[in-house]
């Protein structure tokens, strides 16, 4: 597993890490308390260091899992735990942006987590109003200089939300959406996040399982799966993925995806992959059920880098066939 320094921190992290939301509740299916700590467990053995959670994964049950599993760990230091706040219905929002209830929210993701301090806390995608006013970040850094955490991000879904958190002191990290469907970044966001030394953690690198190589038109979600849909016009995954594209169109075009993966990985290593050749991306965080996943996503970062002309060929489908479909914020 290759490292990469964590911005300005002095910190190195594996450049594949596990998002643990999946791990935390049902939105992704039901996961069993052995099944996630063994899934963390295979994660930790293949070279995986950067762990990412948030306080409303299961209510908490993503933070105090990957407490229990860290804890008593002879190599504990070696892990990077990134959690999120701002998002919790109690006390809900805007009560959730004052002084107390950061302060709140912290200390519950400390207790759920066992330590002292917060490697990394981020807002979670929060209203920009938040965002412009400045006053959450204020927060953070007062926690900072008590201890209470060691660095802050900003979780966000448009990029302008992402140039607004740029702007913050101190800021240490921007989780954001890039993937082959959502190059944007690039154009907007690499360089100068490159120039302010913040991390890039990029979520979503597998398009919520389009980018996996096992969806087809048929598929079904379980009902409590975020990605449950009415197929008598609902779509997939709205605002979040392809902002409005239809799941049997995201389809196809993963299928023109698929055709183009060179022999020796799978299409999801190969989405993994193309993260990674950025190199103003820090971390990528795809999320796995089971240990195996973990695994087969963790070996991306042993692969080589993509062709140039294969690069040039999907930015090309990217503008040609995707971004005329997505609509809304991005």
């Amino acid at each position: 597993m290759r490292t990469r320094p964590f911005g300005s921190t002095g910190v190195e992290v594996s450049e594949i890490g596990l998002g643990t939301w999946q791990l935390g509740g049902t939105e992704w299916g039901d996961v069993s308390d052995e099944q996630a700590l063994n899934t963390l467990a295979a994660a930790a053995e293949a070279g995986i260091t950067f762990f990412d959670t948030a306080d409303i994964y299961g209510m908490g049950r993503s933070e105090t899992l990957i407490g229990r599993f860290l804890k008593g760990r002879s190599d504990r230091e070696r892990f990077f735990v990134a959690t999120k706040l701002g998002r919790h219905p109690r006390p809900g929002w805007p009560a959730n942006f004052t002084r107390e209830a950061v302060r709140q929210h912290t200390e519950d993701s400390l207790r759920r987590l066992q330590v002292e301090a917060l490697d990394l806390t981020q807002t979670h995608c929060i209203p920009r109003e938040q965002m412009a006013s400045g006053e959450v970040f204020e927060y953070l850094r007062e926690l900072k200089r008590e201890g209470k955490i060691k660095a802050f991000g900003a979780s966000v879904e448009t990029m302008d939300e992402a140039l607004l958190c740029l702007e913050q002191d101190e800021l240490s990290s921007l989780q954001v959406i890039f993937n082959v469907f959502r190059q944007k970044p690039i154009d907007v966001l690499f360089d100068r996040a490159r120039a302010r030394q913040v991390a890039l953690i990029v979520r979503l690198p597998l398009a919520s399982g389009l980018l996996g190589g096992h969806l087809t038109r048929d598929a079904v979600f379980a009902e409590k799966d975020h990605r449950h849909f009415n197929r008598d016009g609902q779509y997939f995954n709205v605002g979040e993925t392809f902002a409005g594209l239809p799941f049997e169109r995201g389809v196809e075009l993963a299928d023109a995806i698929k055709a183009l993966v060179p022999g020796g990985m799978t299409m999801a290593q190969f989405a993994l992959r193309w993260c990674l050749d950025y190199d103003a991306v820090t971390t990528v965080i795809p999320g796995a059920k089971r240990p195996e996943q973990a695994r087969q996503n963790a070996a991306a970062s042993e692969l080589p880098r993509l062709p140039a002309g294969l690069h040039s060929q999907l930015r090309r489908f990217y503008d040609d066939e995707v971004a005329p479909l997505i609509r809304g914020p991005y």
